[in-house]
């Protein structure tokens, strides 16, 4: 199959498959041709690869018609009106079931439905049991209405499409709301010039449990920057709405409360790829730095412990150890001065120990 007949019943597709809003306007439409024409009939037709589709009607009982016996089909591989006085002098449809049966058509006359992209859909057509000619005014304004039908097609199209694509970017948008909302980080979106242009409840709540300030889209962010952090902040900021990201680490003291901070800047583009603002992010690491430095202090324990079991408790307890042994044998004779060195040498292995227990 070509190419083009392709990519012209994938059009088809789309209009047979399209939800209709104006439907009265098609019909008015169908009834004016019939009336301009002065026939029992007309229809508004689209046609796929084996089948005619009779969208719109007045005066026809028929939903569908084989393609090959469509007047239609030899109207759409033209771009112009197609007339037919008299069927059974046409050689073309003499003997088509369409004349020879029931609707017993003698006369047609149709426009092609051509999109803007240069498909012919279908066509506006006009039938009737009696042969006739139509003027050329006649012809003209069923070709302007056949215009008609297909732009409130496209219309139609157009809205389908621009509805769908709104509702997926507002689902899009809602869940990055929600994880935009939920984030226990503060979010910040900045405009050029400092300007607030979107921010997330967890910075709303620290604005107003610190500042006792509410914010607002365009609010100048300067204004709660921390005096500490101001130069820096501004640095990246700047640095950022040229490209640049930056990420940062801040120890910021506030009244009632102090807080480690982990910063990022991040330009902000639009879908054009260009730097609109900055996307600055803030997350409380307070607790995260206080376990690191836990972890230090233990491990510096951990490290003295060590040192203290490899070279200080081994004095005491060689000693101890030692006097043990002469009290051991058989002709040992209590000295005073002994007593002392061993009572010296368990208090001095009983300040190690506490010392032990203390670092852990």
């Amino acid at each position: 199959m070509p190419s083009r007949e392709l990519e012209r019943l994938q059009a088809v597709n789309r209009f047979l498959t399209l939800e209709i809003d104006k439907e009265k306007e098609l019909n008015d439409i169908v009834r004016m041709a019939a009336e301009i024409c002065g026939t029992s009939t007309a229809l508004i037709t689209l046609l796929d690869d084996k089948t005619q589709y009779i969208k719109f009607k007045v005066g026809f009982d028929k939903e569908t018609t084989r393609k090959k016996d469509a007047f239609c089909a030899h109207v759409i591989e033209n771009d112009e009106v197609m007339m037919v006085p008299d069927a059974l002098l046409d050689g073309r449809f003499a003997s088509n079931p369409l004349v020879t049966g029931n609707p017993n058509i003698r006369f047609y006359a149709g426009a092609p439905l051509t999109t803007q992209d240069g498909h012919n859909l279908g066509s506006l057509c006009v039938i009737d049991p009696a042969p006739k000619l139509l003027s050329s005014l006649q012809l003209q304004m069923l070709e302007v209405l056949s215009r008609q039908v297909i732009h409130i097609l496209e219309f139609e199209i157009s809205v389908t499409i621009l509805k769908k694509q709104y509702t997926e970017a507002r689902n899009s948008e809602i869940k990055l709301r929600s994880f935009f909302e939920s984030s226990k980080s503060c979010h910040l979106l900045l405009g050029k010039n400092y300007e607030i242009l979107a921010f997330n409840k967890s910075l709303e709540k620290f604005i107003l449990s610190t500042f006792d300030q509410t914010i607002s889209e365009g609010t100048d962010i300067r204004s709660f920057v921390h005096e500490d952090h101001f130069q820096s902040f501004t640095e990246n900021y700047k640095n950022a709405l040229t490209g640049i990201s930056a990420v940062s680490e801040n120890y910021l003291s506030y009244e009632h409360t102090s807080i480690w901070w982990y910063m990022t800047y991040e330009p902000a583009y639009n879908q054009a790829g260009e730097i609109i603002g900055v996307s600055f992010n803030a997350t409380d690491i307070t607790k995260r730095i206080s376990q690191e430095k836990l972890v230090i202090a233990q491990n510096d324990s951990l490290k003295k412990i060590a040192f203290m079991q490899s070279h200080e408790l081994r004095r005491p307890v060689s000693t101890i150890m030692g006097i043990m042994d002469l009290i051991k044998s058989e002709d040992y004779v209590t000295d005073r001065e002994e007593l002392q060195v061993l009572e010296k040498a368990v208090e001095e292995l009983d300040d190690k120990i506490r010392m032990i227990v203390n670092y852990t």
